[in-house]
């Protein structure tokens, strides 16, 4: 019993005698744009190389047109046939509708049966019906001939954003599926640093909270501001909960730059709370 209470009183002396400390231990991660292509198809100009700085706007790819060219031209002439095809349709309502208003005038003088003029009306009605008919597929034709010719412009990939090129995943003349990441984009506002601090420290390290981060090749601290802090804690290594390892208990914090920063993915750093 007197062993255990000895016991006891040390746990509970170094667990008050334990110091938050002042420096955490992080490293850089960024959150890439995916550069891709909406079509597949195959990759016929890259007018970037890793590393490059590009502008907003800047091609980036390029793939090759020909086959929807093919489709483009394909749809052009859909819309032009079904150009045609309205106005032969307008054509045959025009004369379906005089038919039947001549009819309709001998009918009333006694010249024309009953029958005839319905029949008469019928083919009115038909003609009506099919130039309507005429009229979707065309505006159906417009609109994929629009589309085709979007989707011949959207070859260019371009950066929707001021940044480096991080990464190249496929080369020229490779295939690609629509929406498959052909560069990686990494522009200044999406790159941010990860952390790791004790429990004792969250109260400190709110959202919007004022962080230096410092790294081996840094001229000289670099400020973020916290952005993310998790819910739940994690373990390194996983411990049971007891007073020796419960300093081990720590949360994810993210932090992110205001502008420019020598920080790069997976670069060790050391984050500190701003004066």
């Amino acid at each position: 019993m007197k062993r255990f209470l000895i016991l006891s009183l040390a746990l509970l002396a170094a667990a008050c005698g334990r110091e938050t400390p002042s420096l955490l231990q992080g490293y850089g991660e960024a959150d890439y744009i995916y550069l891709s292509s909406q079509d597949a198809g195959i990759i016929g100009e890259l007018f970037v190389r890793e590393g490059d700085a590009v502008e907003a706007g800047a091609r980036v790819f390029r793939l090759d047109p020909n086959r929807l060219n093919y489709n483009a031209e394909s749809a052009q002439a859909q819309r032009a046939a079904a150009a045609a095809a309205v106005r032969t349709a307008q054509a045959q309502a025009t004369l379906a509708q005089r038919n039947y208003a001549r009819s309709a005038q001998l009918a009333d003088r006694g010249f024309y049966s009953r029958a005839r003029l319905d029949a008469d009306r019928a083919s009115l009605d038909v003609a009506n019906a099919q130039l309507a008919q005429a009229r979707r597929q065309a505006t159906a034709a417009g609109a994929e001939t629009g589309l085709a010719q979007e989707r011949l412009e959207d070859l260019a990939g371009t950066a929707p954003l001021a940044g480096t090129i991080q990464q190249i995943f496929h080369r020229q003349g490779e295939v690609v599926a629509a929406g498959q990441p052909i560069a990686a984009l990494l522009t200044p506002e999406n790159m941010k640093v990860r952390f790791f601090a004790p429990e004792a420290m969250l109260a400190q390290l709110p959202v919007g909270t004022r962080v230096m981060v410092s790294c081996d090749g840094c001229a000289q601290p670099v400020e973020a501001r916290v952005s993310f802090v998790a819910t739940e804690p994690q373990f390194t290594p996983p411990v049971i909960y007891s007073l020796d390892q419960r300093e081990k208990l720590v949360f994810l914090v993210e932090a992110r730059f205001d502008g420019a920063t020598p920080i790069r993915p997976g670069m060790p750093v050391d984050v500190r709370i701003a004066e």
